[in-house]
């Protein structure tokens, strides 16, 4: 049997035929780990399989036969809204979060449901059964048709599946499952790829679902991310601080249904229960304006919600100015500041600034910009915002207040939560001004708004 040695990038995917201090595809230093490969060596795991895994023949595309999405409702609806509308029969997903944010439990909880009519098996690569059990005792789960098995060899779990046929199978987790047929251990980029591409392999053609828990590095990403989130047709993270009870879960993949939708779930001690009303648990101080606080509304998928974002800008101790960030990028918030010093005045250069978006979700569209210029300017000046006001907007180099999308849905959102006035576009409040029950502020640069909203 030939063998040979490579040194492969354990955060990327990839190979060199020597050791590299820095990775050349994604600059991760130390990352470059030896391993050995064996020719031929997945031959034994494709034979075990080879009579649930078929290989058609090419076909026309005018002669393929289109056939329907089977989905079923898991019945947990955050889940299903990120999923696309439910469980897709036959597809391989990729739950991906910290240690301890909650993917587990969300899998054991959706398992136990879909068991209810159907058979479910739930391998688990990193608790025992007894371990599994008092879990399921805790969330109060019981069904007659959920199986559990404690197995990492990835040959045992595919005739686990052939053996109960399940609608469904839980990996619990990649990083544990390990083919027999290669020389590396557990967790390496070998065979995690190996093992992601089997179990991708048998949904597609047994029509089992498959459910595969990867953790992440500590930069964020699920580990192994180049050879897994092309492998699989949906990645979704559950995203969150483990001192806060809200759990966000994001599709950042999905080959069933959109990319936008988010979940929202809160952490009991009972397991994990859906949040309705999203806008309420990120709000603290609507009625006790701060400094440095700024109220906006953000659009996930269809679903509009508010969000608070706080700013803190001091004095510089040191040499350098400092700008910190969490849940807004980094980037565009420097752009942001450089637009108030040089449009608006004020001079930062020699503050630390520091961002943060309350209760731990984090916000990418632009139309939040305003409400951060705003949240850093108040805490700058220390002046009050007014926080009967929803901040919306996109804010440009030149500091004009930009278009956004869907504010109609924003507005709604946030007349429905008792807010008095809006801030808006100038563009968007002329297509808006004749709504009722919320006085709208359209403005067409950012002095404009410091004008109407410090108190």
């Amino acid at each position: 049997m030939q063998t040979k040695t490579v040194f492969i990038c354990q955060s990327c995917g990839s190979q060199s035929p020597k050791w590299l201090g820095r990775c050349p595809e994604c600059d991760e230093w130390n990352s470059f780990v030896e391993e050995s490969l064996r020719n031929n060596g997945a031959k034994g795991v494709r034979s075990v399989i080879a009579d649930i895994v078929s290989s058609d023949a090419p076909k026309k595309l005018s002669s393929i036969e289109q056939k329907d999405l089977l989905r079923t409702n898991t019945q947990i609806g955050e889940l299903d809204r990120v999923l696309g509308g439910g469980l897709v029969k036959g597809s391989a997903i990729l739950v991906g979060g910290e240690p301890g944010i909650g993917k587990s439990t969300l899998m054991l909880q959706a398992a136990n449901i879909i068991s209810k009519e159907r058979r479910v098996l739930y391998v688990s690569g990193e608790e025992s059964l007894s371990q599994i059990k008092l879990r399921a005792q805790r969330l109060g789960l019981s069904s007659e048709n959920l199986y559990i098995v404690n197995e990492t060899d990835l040959v045992r779990i595919i005739e686990h599946i052939k053996d109960i046929k399940p609608y469904m199978a839980v990996i619990d987790s990649i990083q544990t499952t390990y083919c027999p047929q290669f020389l590396q251990n557990a967790g390496t980029v070998t065979q995690i790829k190996e093992s992601a591409g089997m179990l991708t392999a048998l949904a597609k053609s047994s029509g089992v679902s498959v459910f595969i828990i990867g953790h992440i590095t500590k930069e964020g990403v699920i580990a192994g991310p180049k050879v897994l989130e092309h492998i699989v047709d949906s990645v979704i993270y559950f995203e969150g601080q483990k001192e806060s009870p809200f759990r966000i879960l994001r599709a950042i993949k999905n080959r069933f249904g959109a990319t936008d939708e988010v979940g929202i779930f809160s952490m009991e001690e009972d397991g994990l229960k859906e949040v309705k009303d999203t806008s309420g648990i990120f709000i603290q101080h609507k009625d006790n304006p701060l400094p440095g606080s700024s109220i906006t509304a953000v659009i996930e998928g269809t679903r509009p919600f508010l969000v608070e974002i706080q700013a803190l800008v001091t004095a510089s101790s040191f040499g350098m100015a400092r700008q910190r960030s969490m849940g807004f990028d980094l980037n565009r918030m420097v752009l942001l500041i450089a637009g108030l010093q040089k449009n608006i005045g004020l001079n930062l250069s020699d503050q630390d600034i520091y961002l943060n978006v309350a209760g731990g979700v984090r916000v990418n569209e632009p139309a939040s910009d305003l409400a951060v210029t705003v949240a850093i300017a108040s805490s700058f000046k220390n002046a009050l915002v007014r926080q009967d006001t929803v901040i919306m907007g996109e804010v440009g180099l030149t500091s004009e207040v930009r278009r956004i999308s869907q504010p109609g849905a924003r507005v709604n959102e946030a007349k429905r939560l008792g807010y008095k006035r809006c801030m808006l576009p100038m563009s968007d409040y002329k297509s808006l001004r004749n709504l009722k029950g919320i006085e709208l502020i359209g403005v067409d640069n950012v002095s404009q708004a410091f004008e109407e909203l410090f108190i």
